[in-house]
């Protein structure tokens, strides 16, 4: 192999394997000034592959607009044993109830989130916003001009996907921990199942899990 595209393709490595958040092709531009936006993109190509091919226990993602060095999931179980005894903080049901919510029908003002979960939200909404994993987003043209919410990068990394098209597929969503009228329902019970494990009742139930793999697999850098 050429000696200089190896350099370039060990230091893009390099550069993902120090960064805690998703590397943009703008900010490789900027560092390789000198190479087209297709080499660099051939160059992460390459060190996939190449992770792939001798089964290795890092893998290059796509997440959130950008691309980023994680643990393989096959290498799981020895991450979970090494990091056994250490805490972190994970998100409460009420809070992935709100976070389901506002993922799905974003955007979307904090009045219809109590309609849907039957209790007051203000604290969750604001222990989300203080994580940053949503955002305003707007005001209602109502009166009183409630803000509006949505999902920010952050939620991206911290669930793992690629856009919010990656989100499960939903179509109906009966319950979220309490009794709800139909005509209040988001979504439906997730049809997306990981593989190996049963398939979870529900949007919140398929996050907790996703959210819950991501954490114990370390192959989230982010820690809300």
């Amino acid at each position: 192999m050429d000696e200089q595209v190896q350099s370039y393709k060990s230091a893009v490595e390099a550069i993902l394997f120090v960064s805690e958040k998703p590397v943009i092709l703008d900010q490789l531009n900027e560092v390789f000034p000198e190479l087209k936006t297709s080499q660099i993109l051939d160059l992460i190509k390459q060190l996939q592959d190449e992770y792939v091919n001798r089964n290795a226990g890092m893998v290059v993602v796509e997440i959130a607009g950008g691309f980023q060095m994680l643990s393989d999931s096959h290498a799981a179980g020895y991450i979970r044993e090494f990091y056994k005894t250490k805490t972190k903080e994970k998100l409460s049901r009420p809070a992935l109830e709100s976070l389901a919510i506002i993922a799905y029908k974003q955007p979307v003002g904090r009045a219809e989130v109590e309609v849907i979960r039957g209790v007051n939200s203000d604290g969750t909404i604001a222990h989300l916003l203080n994580k940053g994993l949503i955002r305003i987003t707007g005001r209602k043209e109502v009166p009183g001009r409630p803000f509006l919410y949505g999902t920010t990068k952050e939620f991206l990394e911290y669930f793992g996907l690629k856009s919010l098209e990656d989100l499960p597929k939903i179509e109906e969503f009966n319950q979220l921990g309490v009794d709800m009228p139909s005509t209040s329902v988001i979504a439906s019970e997730a049809k997306q199942s990981f593989e190996g494990e049963k398939q979870p009742e529900t949007a919140v139930e398929q996050m907790q899990e996703q959210s819950a793999t991501q954490e114990s697999s370390g192959q989230s850098r982010l820690n809300p």
